[in-house]
């Protein structure tokens, strides 16, 4: 494996997603960045898509300013996985078609009820805003 591929791989795996998780791919089109979306399939193995009925371990949400309400994608994420699962949000950069706010991104998150830890670059084209869902001693669900 080349140096190159071993940067990226570890993006992968800094970014919280491991070996054999079921990580669901939300919002998939011609425009994302193939390089980055790879390097996440080749550590997790394949990646569902928004048909996928059950709970995954993590969701890859890409996500353009003309896509919607961002709170409620957010929302729509946190219900397709456990407490404290990642959900990695996936925005153009700014100046780039479809970018949106950071502050929007934090307003989102927070109204989504998701913790927001940290944004780092994954092409020329995206950036990545790493949010996880509260994690609960227990719920209880009535």
């Amino acid at each position: 494996m080349s140096a190159t591929a071993d940067h990226a791989e570890s993006l992968a795996a800094r970014l919280g997603f491991q070996s054999e998780q079921v990580v669901q791919e939300i919002g998939y089109d011609d425009d994302v960045d193939q390089q980055f979306r790879d390097l996440v399939e080749e550590l997790v193995g394949e990646l569902v898509d928004e048909e996928y009925d059950d709970v995954a371990d993590a969701v890859l949400l890409w996500f353009r300013e003309d896509d919607g309400d961002l709170t409620d994608a957010l929302v729509d994420a946190t219900e397709l996985v456990e407490d404290g699962a990642l959900i990695l949000l996936l925005t153009p950069k700014t100046g780039r078609d479809g970018y949106v706010e950071a502050s929007d991104i934090s307003e989102a998150a927070e109204t989504a009820g998701l913790s927001q830890t940290r944004s780092v670059s994954v092409g020329k084209e995206w950036a990545a805003t790493k949010l996880v869902t509260p994690k609960t001693a227990a719920k209880s669900k009535r």
